[in-house]
């Protein structure tokens, strides 16, 4: 019984875990009108990552967690960007 309770806690925690990942697109924080290129890249990313999750809707989830490794992934390669930006920012003249 405790065995039971404790594997139910667990599981609708992952599940709510889950769904909050689900939710979190990475955000549009690159200046278009400052670096277009890198603003355009970040957008690209953004949709990516949006496909990774309409691609686990429809496979019911089940990719052995690759696509979420991969959606991991574009949160880095957004950070990036940003970062990119930023030190454009830094150096420009």
């Amino acid at each position: 019984m405790t065995k039971t309770r404790i594997l139910s806690a667990v599981c609708g925690f992952l599940l709510f875990v889950g769904g909050v990942a689900v939710g979190q697109r990475p955000k549009e924080n690159v200046n278009p009108g400052r670096h277009p290129n890198l603003a355009a890249a970040q957008e690209l990313s953004r949709q990516a990552w949006q496909k990774v999750v309409d691609a686990q809707k429809a496979n019911e989830w089940d990719m052995e967690g690759h696509a979420q490794r991969a959606k991991n992934l574009l949160d880095q390669v957004n950070n990036q960007l940003k970062m990119a930006a930023q030190a454009a920012n830094r150096n420009a003249k």
